[in-house]
């Protein structure tokens, strides 16, 4: 004979298959928007405006695999007191936290440069931010496609 149940009560089944499926849900990495993007540039430097040039930004236009992607930057300056790079930040638009890094360059830096590899979790936009001894503020842009993003690699492991 077959046991009936009451079409209003939740199965036990039930409620571990929702359970489960909001655990998916909640775990999920959640990416970065622009708005968010935004909301950190605005923290760290407020509404000043921002210029283009003086930034070289240095990145593959394609990455195979987003664990590694080597970025370098390089800012024009004398690297005198009264012309030099204070601090430079890295931003990328589409990873769960935008501040990938942040470089601070002391008075006696005799150039105002850096390499370091970074992780993208897909193809985004790189933004480099920085900040002069005068408070001038620059910046560049350089757009990356990955292939395969650095938070997709652990969905293939297992």
């Amino acid at each position: 004979m077959k046991r009936s149940e009451p079409a209003n009560l939740l199965t036990r089944r039930s409620v571990l298959a929702g359970l489960g499926a909001g655990f998916v849900l909640v775990s999920m990495p959640v990416r970065a928007d622009d708005a968010s993007v935004a909301e950190a540039i605005e923290a760290a430097f407020g509404d000043a405006p921002r210029t283009d040039g003086r930034i070289a930004m240095t990145l593959p236009p394609l990455a195979e695999s987003g664990n590694t992607v080597p970025l370098t930057v390089s800012i024009e300056s004398p690297m005198t007191e009264a012309d030099s790079v204070k601090r430079v930040m890295i931003f990328a638009n589409r990873n769960p936290r935008p501040l990938i890094a942040t470089m601070a360059f002391g008075p006696k830096a005799a150039k105002a440069e850096f390499s370091t590899n970074i992780r993208l979790s897909g193809t985004q936009d790189v933004i480099a931010i920085a900040e002069m001894t005068d408070g001038t503020i620059y910046q560049a842009q350089v757009r990356v496609m990955v292939t395969v993003g650095a938070c997709d690699t652990l969905k293939i492991r297992f």
